[in-house]
């Protein structure tokens, strides 16, 4: 045998190989929907595959449909086109957390109550006031001893020659 020939069947081995295993996972994949569909009760949330979303109301296993409330609308779908709903993260905006993780405590208005913001609010309002009136006589004495400025020279404007030779 030759190389060619043992490097051509090293690849349909792997290939077979890959594709046993591929399908291996694929008919886990559907035993586990078909079970979880088999296991449908009323007031499960539920998602079609075209993305409606409800709890289930009723399911006729006998002719393999299902029937869906979503927001008040009473819909009948085959069990098939059913999934499981989205999972939705919860959002917390930051200004509800500190740097840990943590939420923070809210007032009687429902408003976050954030005392170290509170804390470094007061404490740099009161380093920019006392910051404040050196800055301005800095800037006075500055103007005070600053020279005039002088006005750039503007070149006299030069005309073109003109060709009067005709």
């Amino acid at each position: 045998m030759d190389q060619g020939m043992l490097m051509m069947i090293i690849i349909i081995v792997v290939m077979v190989g890959f594709m046993w295993f591929s399908s291996r996972k694929q008919k886990q994949r559907q035993q586990e929907t078909l079970s979880w569909r088999d296991s449908l009760a009323p007031g499960e949330e539920v998602a079609t595959v075209s993305g409606l979303l409800g709890v289930v109301k009723e399911v006729d296993p006998d002719h393999d449909q299902i029937v869906i409330d979503s927001e008040g609308s009473l819909s009948r779908w085959r069990i098939q086109a059913i999934t499981k709903p989205p999972v939705v993260p919860a959002y917390v905006s930051d200004d509800e957390v500190d740097e840990e993780g943590n939420p923070l405590p809210k007032d009687e208005n429902g408003n976050v109550i954030r005392p170290e913001v509170a804390a470094e609010a007061d404490s740099s309002d009161a380093a920019a006031s006392t910051e404040a009136p050196a800055q301005e006589d800095a800037a006075t004495d500055a103007a005070a001893t600053a020279e005039p400025a002088q006005a750039p020279e503007v070149a006299a404007p030069v005309s073109e020659p003109t060709d009067d030779t005709k």
